[in-house]
């Protein structure tokens, strides 16, 4: 048994070396960075900032593969059979955590089969309305909602879209019942709400609040837990009487499960590094986006959350992903 013991400890101490070794010849070649969306998008903008910074910081090449379809699965499933070597990354919005709710069957393990390095970046949403909804607050629309049962209805990008799932948390903790009025994009619902075809919407807060602030829309709340630097006025869902609420589009780096943690590490470092960095804000201001950052353990543990959350308003508001 004392020779099996030794062997044991002669064989993590040459797999630490190994490990550590990597990590400090990490990368030795260019680094593909997996976006598992079209480009042009949120996570697509960010994932081609992360990964030109990284290429100067890590001194290789980090280049921005997009692998769009199946809401991101089909790069998700990609990245999850990679090697774990480091040399695929994949970036991800928090459709990542909406899927296994969402779908039947997803062809990875979302805990299991990736190892979090660190979030990059969140973009809020806002509840908004027709400026001539009867309510001036959350707790009015509350109220107005409770009063007028499946009368009041709010516009969508589709089934399953972040403002869908947005609402159906809001119905959920609010306990009022609206009506989905899907949309073919976010654009032709926000329209229809300052035509008044609807009343309400929860769209991404940079592509309204030109509108919000012209007096188009109203804007009840911002659906995440700080108030936003472009609109410190509008208050959070949660200052606003919902507590607890939270509901963003976050943008994440995983790698595939199993890399070596000095790899992990060192990323998480990079990544930190440049979003420190006042180029950083400025580009992220211009999108919308808001910088965020954290450990690979908060990020799981994120993850993990995300996953039983969206998973519980999904079946409570019977969500579909072909409910157009």
């Amino acid at each position: 048994m004392q020779r099996i013991a030794l062997i044991c400890i002669v064989i993590a101490g040459v797999m630490l070396g190994v490990s550590v070794h990597a990590a400090e010849t990490y990368p030795a070649r260019p680094v593909r960075m997996i976006v598992p969306y079209g480009p042009g998008g949120n996570a697509d903008i960010q994932a081609r900032y992360i990964a030109e910074r990284l290429t100067d910081v890590l001194g290789k090449q980090v280049v921005a593969d997009n692998r769009a379809g199946a809401n991101g699965m089909i790069g998700m499933e990609l990245a999850a059979r990679s090697p774990a070597d480091g040399y695929t990354l994949l970036l991800v919005a928090n459709t990542f955590t909406v899927n296994p709710g969402l779908y039947p069957k997803v062809p990875y393990d979302t805990v299991k089969d990736f190892q979090p390095i660190t979030l990059v970046g969140d973009t809020p949403l806002l509840f908004i309305g027709n400026p001539t909804v009867a309510a001036s607050s959350v707790k009015e629309v509350v109220a107005l909602a409770k009063s007028r049962p499946g009368q009041l209805n709010y516009g969508t990008s589709g089934g399953g879209s972040p403002s869908h799932l947005a609402a159906a948390l809001f119905e959920v903790m609010t306990g009022v019942k609206l009506v989905h009025v899907p949309y073919k994009g976010m654009a032709p619902s926000n329209v229809a709400v300052m035509a008044g075809e609807i009343q309400l919407g929860f769209p991404s807060m940079t592509s309204v609040l030109p509108h919000v602030k012209a007096g188009k829309l109203k804007a009840f709340a911002i659906t995440v837990k700080s108030r936003s630097a472009l609109a410190p006025a509008i208050p959070t869902m949660e200052e606003a009487g919902v507590p607890g609420y939270e509901a963003s589009i976050w943008n994440g780096l995983l790698a595939p499960a199993g890399t070596p943690r000095p790899i992990v590490n060192r990323l998480n470092e990079a990544v930190a590094q440049i979003l420190k960095s006042p180029q950083a804000h400025e580009r992220y201001a211009n999108v919308g986006a808001e910088i965020r950052y954290n450990s690979p353990e908060e990020f799981a543990a994120l993850i993990r959350s995300d996953v039983a959350k969206w998973a519980k308003v999904i079946r409570a508001r019977g969500i579909r992903v072909d409910e157009r």
